[in-house]
């Protein structure tokens, strides 16, 4: 059975400009046939009174706009009066306002957050803006729900702050006066597939990027930030942006979290607080009340260099730390009745350093990188790199517990390899 994916239109600040809008959508769909709906950030309607007019005919009826139409609130006091209910409400046929902020969740499963108006910096708060108070409580709201993955689409009117970190900069914004931060914290919360936001007067598109942290967190979908600009503008800056999409609750876990060649770490992760820490050809080792050392590949290995700190090489030496007993069975000590010894290809004379556990990965180019495995560290990590698109493109493979086979198949699997792997074995021969 296909997945049920439906066909949406993203537009930008409308500025009054419906006919041109709704003109041009009618094109679009006479050329690509249907839409399912149309989402409109920034400002609707516009400051200017001699559009009042225009919008008469559609608030009328004798006018109608050719699909499904949702809009933001009010980001001015001049078009605060258009929006009659603060939690939403129908202003014309086929053109519906959304509310403040809240979840739009249609039959399909499509799960749409949105939050109206610009960030105010203190409370009371203008009608027309949000504060603090607004985004916490459309997390908890969000985020309460039962297995909260994130959402599919989020909409807002001001860009994220920092948005264009660790990708593609906007060449045409001031991007030190550009966003707002709890636009920026709320899309770290509710990691959006898609965000669309406005008012620049600009288009740009960043790069997909991470909603998870690479080596501690189990994959998860990428995010995307498109931002529109506004309705018949002179630069013939894209303003309407096309695109497919299946509901997340419908998709297959595999394919929702794919990623794509060009994704970059997320921009709203904090630095050295929440972000990742890339792999390098040292592991760090970590003790708060220890100065810091690094274990030096180009040297000889497991030599330890100091890097400084309060105390010196001098200082007293802690005692090691005994290494962790197992508590019950174990599946991969070869000591233990519960070890697959059918699958065993190798067994080599070579301990590392017991109680500090880490991830290993050796490069063709003869590179080794290392990373400290801490607490929530995905155990699935290696097979779901090595399983994914980019390297050997067989996603159903990155679930163990997908990959079921007899143990006749298992053990007929690793003869094989054990022949083949034979001639590079360096491990001691009875």
């Amino acid at each position: 059975m296909a997945e049920p994916s439906l066909r949406i239109l993203a537009c930008g600040d409308v500025d009054g400009k419906f006919d041109a809008l709704f003109n041009r959508v009618r094109v679009i769909q006479k050329k690509s046939g249907q839409f399912d709906l149309l989402l409109c950030v920034g400002n609707f309607f516009s400051t200017n009174p001699t559009t009042s007019s225009e919008w008469k005919e559609y608030k009328t009826g004798s006018k109608k706009a050719p699909i499904q139409t949702y809009v933001l609130g009010a980001n001015n006091q001049e078009t605060v009066q258009h929006f009659e209910d603060a939690d939403g409400c129908e202003l014309a046929e086929n053109i519906t306002y959304l509310g403040r902020k809240g979840l739009f969740s249609g039959a399909s499963g499509l799960q749409i957050a949105y939050l109206s108006g610009t960030e105010s910096p203190s409370e009371p708060a203008p009608a027309y803006s949000f504060t603090a108070k607004d985004v916490a409580s459309l997390k908890t709201t969000l985020q309460s729900q039962s297995k909260f993955r994130g959402v599919d689409i989020l909409l807002t009117s001001p860009w994220p702050r920092d948005v264009w970190s660790y990708g593609n900069n906007p060449s045409e914004v001031d991007t030190k006066r550009c966003g707002s931060a709890l636009v920026a914290s709320l899309t770290m919360s509710l990691k959006p597939r898609y965000h669309f936001a406005a008012l620049e007067g600009s288009n740009y598109e960043r790069l997909p990027y991470r909603n998870h942290i690479v080596l501690q967190e189990n994959a998860q979908h990428v995010g995307r930030f498109i931002a529109l600009a506004n309705v018949g503008n002179i630069n013939k800056r894209k303003y309407l942006y096309a695109f497919t999409i299946v509901p997340m609750n419908s998709m297959d876990p595999a394919e929702l979290v794919k990623q794509p060649l060009d994704v970059t770490e997320n921009p709203f992760r904090k630095s050295g607080k929440e972000g990742s820490k890339s792999m390098q050809s040292r592991v760090e080792v970590e003790d708060e009340a220890a100065p810091q050392f690094f274990f030096d590949l180009s040297k000889q290995q497991g030599k330890k260099r100091y890097s400084g700190g309060r105390d010196g090489p001098h200082t007293q030496k802690k005692q090691p730390r005994k290494a962790p007993q197992a508590t019950g069975p174990c599946w991969f000590c070869l000591a233990s009745p519960e070890v697959e010894k059918h699958l065993v290809v190798s067994i080599g004379t070579d301990i590392v350093q017991p109680g500090t556990p880490y991830f290993y990965v050796e490069l063709d180019n003869g590179e080794k990188l290392f990373h400290r495995i801490k607490k929530n560290f995905p155990l699935q990590f290696g097979r779901e790199v090595l399983a994914s698109e980019a390297i050997l493109n067989i996603p159903t493979r990155a679930d163990w517990r997908e990959c079921k086979s007899t143990k006749e198949e298992e053990a007929t699997w690793a003869k094989a390899f054990r022949e083949s792997f034979e001639p590079f074995d360096f491990s001691p021969k009875d």
